[in-house]
């Protein structure tokens, strides 16, 4: 299984950034609420449905990640994590009005739902469990990171920029995980399994 993997020395960046961009945009939003509000002429507090949509989304979709890899593989479904997550990136840096950017945090977060799920499933598959616990150390820091500078990237964006480049600087890191993701993301597929639908179904219920 491990030879199957074609170079696999950018894996572990590929999963550090996935996990890192799930992480800071689940955070970044929080100092941007009240500019994002007055310029989609809305209130600060109507601004929490663009939050909440993208955190129950990856919290809904990341059990189905895993099953999605096995069927499909986990560099395609990787790779369309990716573009699914930098497309709502680049809908939400354009949205004229409140609806729309709840729609395009959706579309991010089925991106970010598959990301980091699918590249630690690509680790888990590529490495010996003698190597794993130095590059999980390796993937998890940029996590931790992500929620604590999301709430001051968002405000220095704001403050030097406009809060659109919240979202579009998801865009070039999207485009350099693709190609990372094309070159060292190991294509690793299971046998096919039914999907848990009442599991699913429970699950969505619960949340």
């Amino acid at each position: 299984m491990f030879k199957t993997a074609r170079n696999m020395a950018g894996l572990p960046w590929i999963a550090a950034m996935a996990f890192f961009m799930q992480a800071l945009d689940a955070t970044i939003l929080n100092t941007a609420l009240p500019d994002i509000a007055r310029s989609l002429n809305h209130s600060p507090l109507a601004m929490q449905s663009a939050v909440i949509s993208y955190t129950l989304t990856v919290a809904l979709l990341i059990p189905v990640s895993g099953w999605l890899a096995d069927r499909f593989g986990t560099r395609r479904v990787f790779i369309i994590a990716v573009i699914l997550f930098s497309l709502g990136s680049l809908l939400c840096a354009f949205s004229p009005n409140l609806p729309f950017l709840v729609v395009s945090r959706i579309i991010q977060g089925i991106g970010g739902a598959m990301m980091m799920p699918v590249a630690r499933l690509a680790l888990l598959r590529a490495y010996p469990r003698s190597e794993l616990l130095p590059i999980l150390n390796f993937v998890t820091i940029p996590g931790l990171v992500g929620p604590v500078l999301g709430p001051l990237l968002g405000g220095i964006l704001v403050t030097y920029a406009t809060w659109h480049w919240i979202f579009i600087i998801n865009i070039p890191i999207g485009i350099l995980g693709i190609i990372y993701a094309i070159r060292h993301m190991p294509d690793f597929t299971m046998p096919k399994r039914r999907f848990d639908t009442l599991g699913f179904a429970l699950l969505g219920a619960g949340l």
